[in-house]
């Protein structure tokens, strides 16, 4: 009868530290994750990574490293408008695009010291920029010296054939 008893208070010992021992371990693995998310805030149901007032849903203040970012681009007109506008003269995708001439641009960066469209380094600075609008825009600027290159190329090949001949 002894020997029942002593088994089952060292049956409720064990049993006793290991639940101690296993709450202890639970209390440190909560406090070990919390310290590791030190920097990351909620406020009004948005997220804040390095701040504590996010301003959007989530908010970085910080560099983020990542192996792609998919922009979504819903609701945004890609400029095949420039192509359009060019060889047809307007654009269904984008009636108020106006493909300018190097002069104009020229003239343009003269005065504003920036391309047309494209916001000033001041404008950067105050107001940030769109991942979405700066691509699409961009693109926008790619597609005109593409089209500029293409108008080079002929006024070259025109010229050597007027010097061979």
């Amino acid at each position: 009868m002894l020997i029942f008893k002593v088994e089952i208070f060292y049956k409720q010992f064990i049993m006793k530290n290991i639940l101690f021992i296993i709450a202890i371990l639970f209390a440190f693995s909560l406090n070990a994750q919390r310290s590791n998310l030190k920097n990351i805030y909620s406020n009004n149901n948005k997220i804040g990574i390095g701040t504590s007032n996010p301003d959007e849903l989530l908010t970085v203040k910080g560099k983020i490293h990542t192996q792609e970012v998919i922009v979504d681009l819903k609701g945004a007109i890609a400029p095949d408008y420039v192509f359009e506008t060019y060889y047809k003269g307007t654009s269904e995708l984008n009636p108020n695009y106006t493909f300018l001439t190097l002069e104009e641009i020229e003239s343009y960066i003269k005065e504003n010291n920036h391309l047309p469209k494209v916001p000033s380094a001041e404008e950067i600075e105050e107001n940030g920029l769109s991942l979405k609008e700066m691509n699409l825009l961009l693109l926008e600027k790619i597609e005109e010296l593409t089209l500029f290159t293409i108008q080079q190329q002929k006024e070259i090949d025109l010229l050597k054939e007027k010097m061979i001949n």
